[in-house]
């Protein structure tokens, strides 16, 4: 069990018996009241975000989740209203296939190319039974700039950045020198470009 001071950005939580990533948190001190833990939750079943205070007497269950990896595959775009699925795999064993929901990926996968390795989340249900709660992008990752606006002479001087669309689909805003075809880091977390890791 946690104290209400213990529920800190990125744990996992048991709160009205369902999973929650702690995504903030601020304890507050106020000299006539009790110290409070402010946080926002998001549970990771439903992906719905909360803010939620713990008081000084609460204890907070924290959730058993583990870590796998798992392979992404690919993504079939769903139609006639249906949702899109997304295929993995775990130990590179590409006879079994594991479907996720769309709920369950967020956008962890904006920046994740097909075969690469996800971290996947899982918890505990007892009776030895797992559920995959959610999946993490590695930190950082290398991808090509597939479209990149040219670069206008004069641009450098209204701040020198431009916003470039990279081979997942996904746009983030880099340095003015960027061209399609280069190779560049992003953290996966902000979306954040980090470096030029090769010139095109």
């Amino acid at each position: 069990m946690l104290n209400y001071n213990e529920v800190k950005e990125r744990t996992y939580i048991i709160h009205d018996d369902q999973p929650w990533e702690v995504i903030t948190s601020q304890v507050s001190r106020k000299q006539a009241n009790k110290p409070t833990n402010k946080t926002k939750l998001k549970n990771m079943v439903t992906g719905q975000v909360v803010e939620h205070s713990f008081q000084v007497s609460d204890k907070v269950e924290e959730a058993d989740i583990t870590r796998g990896t798992l392979t992404y595959l690919y993504m079939k775009p769903g139609r006639g209203g249906e949702s899109d699925e997304y295929w993995f795999c775990a130990d590179g064993n590409r006879s079994q296939r594991i479907q996720l929901e769309p709920a369950i990926i967020g956008d962890a996968l904006r920046f994740v190319k097909e075969n690469n390795e996800v971290d996947a989340l899982y918890i505990d249900k007892g009776l030895d039974e797992e559920q995959i709660l959610g999946i993490e992008p590695p930190v950082k990752v290398e991808l090509k700039v597939t479209e990149a606006p040219p670069n206008i002479k004069g641009d450098t001087a209204t701040g020198g950045n431009k916003v470039v669309t990279l081979e997942t689909g996904a746009t983030v805003t880099v340095p003015m020198f960027i061209n399609t075809g280069d190779v560049i880091r992003i953290k996966t977390e902000s979306g954040e470009y980090s470096e030029r890791v090769e010139k095109a």
